[in-house]
Formats: structure tokens, sequence, C-alpha cells
């Protein structure tokens, strides 16, 4: 990978702004953006259909010099993933940032991450720490790294922070190189929750990844979000068994990390099973136990979230005592 611009004219970092109905939050984003202490970058804003005013708070900053391009969907594309893709076929940066709409961020979040991808040529992703926040600014809870910047393998990176959780939980959080946004398998587009997940697991194949320890990202987690709806639907749990056995299948995490990373999306559901009836309940149900697409024996994986289920009660039952 070179370390220069493709062009010589073009920034050196296009921010992507996909919004769909916040126009509650759509300001806080947009000016924590352009105040950015880095200043070598473009905006481009995409709206999804939104049904709320988010056009009109949009349209304020059409001709501030820093937007370069305005994008409205004639129809809900049904995916921010595709909008993704839409935004960095616009884009003319070295790397890009997805800047989500509900989300904010420090003034120097693009300072020391594109720091992070100018030093590090062989790192694909630079990220920085979150804290998460509910709709009300309310903390909820933070990520946290041991050192203030460290770069590590891509595959290394996998087995550790892309297997039994996804430490790049918000898009907002992280930089990365445009020019390998087209050798992703664009099967990242089809899904409807972990879509950046999988893109992240495929940009580590190609490299490795500067960490940053700093907190400089504010993820807000609210009602209306995709997360939530997807646990309702149990998208999430669907989404998740793939990326994982896709990951296993491709010799991108050894069994032991494999079954440990599938064994707690399968508590999770277990637990909540109840909730998932008729046809959905069914393919949930073959999405763990088809032991011909998990490799996994569908009774150990009962037995351990029952016994993960039996201690849970009686470490409850226990503490009620004292």
């Amino acid at each position: 990978m070179k370390s220069i611009k493709p062009d010589a004219n073009a920034p050196l970092v296009s921010v992507i702004i996909p919004n769909y109905n916040h126009a509650a939050y759509l300001e806080e984003r947009i000016t924590s953006v352009l105040n950015q202490s880095f200043s070598d970058f473009e905006v481009i804003i995409l709206d999804d259909c939104s049904t709320d005013n988010s056009r009109e708070i949009i349209e304020r900053y059409r001709d501030h010099p820093k937007v370069k391009k305005i994008i409205y969907n004639e129809v809900n594309g049904g995916s921010v993933f595709r909008q993704w893709k839409k935004g960095v076929e616009a884009a003319a940066g070295k790397y890009i940032w997805m800047a989500e709409s509900d989300d904010y961020c420090e003034a120097s979040l693009l300072q020391h991450l594109v720091a992070g991808l100018e030093k590090h040529d062989h790192c694909t992703i630079a990220y920085c720490q979150s804290i998460v926040i509910d709709m009300h600014d309310n903390i909820m809870w933070q990520s946290f790294y041991k050192q203030l910047e460290d770069t590590i393998s891509g595959r290394e990176f996998i087995i550790k922070y892309l297997s039994t959780q996804c430490s790049i939980f918000n898009a907002s959080m992280a930089l990365f190189r445009r020019a390998l946004f087209f050798a992703v398998d664009e099967a990242f587009l089809e899904f409807k929750f972990s879509g950046d997940w999988y893109f992240w697991i495929e940009l580590c194949k190609m490299g490795d990844v500067f960490i940053s320890g700093r907190t400089l990202n504010y993820f807000r987690n609210h009602s209306g979000d995709v997360t939530t709806r997807a646990v309702k639907t149990g998208q999430n749990y669907l989404e998740a068994a793939r990326i994982l056995t896709r990951s296993y299948d491709q010799k991108l995490i050894p069994r032991s990390v494999y079954w440990k990373a599938f064994k707690k999306q399968h508590r999770q559901y277990y637990f909540t099973r109840n909730r998932y009836k008729g046809p959905l309940g069914d393919t949930l149900d073959t999405c763990f136990y088809n032991r011909k697409t998990t490799h996994l024996q569908p009774v150990l994986l009962r037995l351990d979230a029952w016994w993960k289920g039996t201690r849970m009660k009686f470490k409850h039952r226990k503490d009620k005592r004292f």
C-alpha cells in the first residue's frame, strides 16, 4: 500500500454521513464532523427517504465548503450498508469515515486515526474507543484498550477482537482505506444488522489494525436503532452464526475460539427462545442446530446453555439470601 494520495487534489478523508430519521441528532453529528482539528476532508451526506425533518436540517449545510455532495434516495434502500457503498462510490478520499448520523465525536478523532494509518502503511483499519450513550446522553458503558496506541496483525485481531465480540461495534469509531472497500466480498451488503462485523473481518484479511486507546467517539444506543430491531426479529443471531461459521470454515479462527464464540451467541438465543414463534423460531433452531453447517453437536450447545442458566439461577437465589 502506498502512503501518497491517489489524486493530489483529492481530500485525504471522505466523511460519509448516512442518515435515516435522525433529525434529532443530525445537527450535533454534522457539527462534530465540521469541527475536526484535522481539516483535509470532504463530507458526503446521504438520506434514505427519511420521514422526519432530516431534509430541512441537511439543506442548511448545502453551501458549506466541506460538503461535497448531498444525496437523497428516491426509494428507501432498506440497508445502511448499501448506503455505505453509494457513499464510497461518490467519495474521493484515501480514507473513509462512516460517521453515523446519530453519533458524535471529539474534535481530534480524525487527527489521531489519520495519523495512525499514515504512519502504518500495512494497516487497513484504524479505530478509537467509544462511549455508549442513550438517547438522553446518559453514559451506559464504554470500551477500553490497555495501550494508548497499538498495531496488531489482522489475523490476530480477528481471533481476539472479532470472534467472541465485535470490538469495532460502531462504524463511527473507525477509519479505513477506501481502495480496499472494492476488494471486499459484497455479501456484507445483504446484511441488515452485522454487515459491519463481516466487513471488518474482510479488511483484516488484507492487513493489520491500528488501535487508539483514546476515547474519541460517542455511540448512541436507543430504542429506534438497528440493534434493537435486529434483536426483536432474531436477525442478529442469524447473521452472527453465519459470520462465525464462515470465519471457522475459512480457518480464520481455531475451533476453540469458534466454540466459545458460537456458544455465547447460542446462550443468548436459548435464554430468549420463547419470544420467537412459528417459522422464525424454526429458522433460528436450524441456524443453531444444523450440525452440517455449524460443525457442532446440538446436544452440547443445549447442555451448555442449560447449565449456564442453572448456575445463574443458583447464584441469584444465593445472592437474595444475603
